[in-house]
């Protein structure tokens, strides 16, 4: 067991190429019912953790700590297309944990609709007591909507699929934790491939929500800073419904180049730049792609081939290699977008209490960063179970990948599928691309 490293630093942005072609498939229709959660008995309450053994040694065995996580996952709304992506890695979490030891973990799913106001009633039955940590939301404003009230119950919430570049702020620490990858990393990397492409006047426009606002400026600085000139730098209402001023302003900014940050307004966008005579290179995020189908662009697929862009790596090259195979064993008909960050934040807060030897939120909060960095390497849920009960400081580098958790409670580093759009929204996967949080 190791003590909280909150110390650990945060690194400059960098881009590594990773040959292969990833494919992650997209599911196309809306999902209301997730798999029965494994039901368990009330976790039992822990002694205090002991004090920790030095990393890499071997303390007294330690006893398995049980865990009940409430997750808050997209039964209904605009993501619900993706909740089997996000709902199963937990289940088959909960299977693996509780093949090492029966009845060690249990998930209770509850929709947050990817609204905020559905998930801030959904989520305070998972703030009654009867659960020791939380996961999601899904989107990062409907997450940062009820921080606030998962912050007061003194809970620890973990996000898989959050990526909003607010929660590095140290106001969220240190009950938020995510595996998912800042876009204060994803936003410089697709900034680099904009400039790498050759446009030297990029527009960048973004909604204005926690997702948007913190992407767009990452991407923006990073256009700027490899030499390129930002000629059009604004959010937009997501909730306008018609955008055919911004999409005016982009063309008369002589942009040759549009970073567009959206979810499903971005289809209205696409339609109102052709309106206006966009005829650019645009570059998008996840969230475009998790959210656009044919009836969002208006049956105008077309508009859309050729487009470019970043997502978390589905099947990171440096991510545990098993994964991708054992998940599709599992849950053969689920999609894999964010499934192995998510399967990585149930496994790191498991994890976490084994090694506080506590399931209390405001003791085992502490080792969430140790357990992803800095100590013995484990990457397969069963040995690293085994090793933290012997005593021994571990470091897990899950299917995402290398953790190594800055004091901020995220990864410290990320990777990235780039795509490009073809006939039909189909995507063709490139190389992957990896980068580090930036310094300061």
């Amino acid at each position: 067991m190791k003590l909280d490293k909150r110390k650990a630093g945060r690194r400059k942005a960098f881009v590594v190429l990773g040959a292969g072609v990833l494919l992650i498939s997209a599911c196309t229709s809306s999902t209301t019912t997730t798999a029965a959660p494994t039901t368990t008995g009330a976790p039992a309450t822990t002694a205090a953790p002991s004090t920790t053994a030095a990393p890499g040694t071997t303390a007294a065995a330690m006893s398995p700590i049980q865990m009940a996580i409430g997750a808050m996952v997209d039964q209904t709304g605009a993501l619900s297309g993706i909740v089997d992506a996000v709902s199963e890695p937990l289940n088959m979490a909960v299977a693996e944990i509780n093949a090492v030891s029966p009845d060690l973990v249990s998930v209770e799913f509850a929709d947050d609709g990817t609204d905020q106001t559905v998930a801030g009633t959904n989520i305070e039955a998972f703030l009654d007591g009867s659960k020791n940590a939380v996961m999601g939301p899904l989107a990062s404003g409907v997450a940062a909507s009820v921080w606030d009230k998962v912050n007061t119950a003194h809970m620890v919430m973990c996000s898989g699929t959050s990526t909003g570049s607010a929660f590095s702020a140290p106001e969220y620490d240190p009950n938020h934790v995510r595996t998912a990858p800042s876009d204060d990393i994803q936003g410089p990397l697709l900034g680099n491939i904009v400039v790498e492409d050759g446009n030297a006047n990029v527009a960048v426009s973004w909604r204005q929500d926690v997702y948007g606002e913190g992407f767009g400026n990452a991407l923006a600085d990073a256009v700027e800073a490899a030499g390129a000139t930002v000629v059009y730098r604004e959010g937009y209402d997501p909730e306008a419904g018609s955008y055919t001023d911004v999409a005016q302003d982009i063309v008369a900014s002589g942009a040759d180049a549009l970073a567009l940050i959206s979810f499903a307004e971005g289809g209205q966008i696409v339609q109102d730049l052709a309106a206006a005579g966009w005829d650019g290179q645009t570059y998008v995020a996840d969230g475009f792609v998790d959210n656009i189908k044919a009836d969002t662009v208006g049956g105008r697929t077309d508009l859309v081939e050729g487009f470019k862009g970043t997502y978390p790596a589905a099947a990171p090259a440096n991510g545990e290699a098993t994964f991708g195979d054992r998940f599709a064993a599992f849950a053969p008909d689920a999609p894999t977008v964010f499934s192995a960050h998510q399967y990585d934040c149930f496994v790191v807060l498991t994890l976490a209490a084994q090694a506080a030897q506590s399931n209390d939120p405001a003791v085992y909060v502490d080792q969430i960063i140790g357990v992803t960095r800095d100590g013995e390497k484990c990457s397969l849920v069963a040995d690293c179970l085994e090793k933290v009960w012997a005593g021994v400081d571990i470091d897990y580098d899950g299917a995402s990948g290398p953790l190594d958790f800055s004091e901020h409670g995220e990864p410290g580093i990320g990777t990235y599928d780039t795509f490009t759009y073809g006939a039909d929204l189909a995507l063709t996967y490139g190389e992957q691309i990896q980068g580090s949080l930036p310094e300061g």
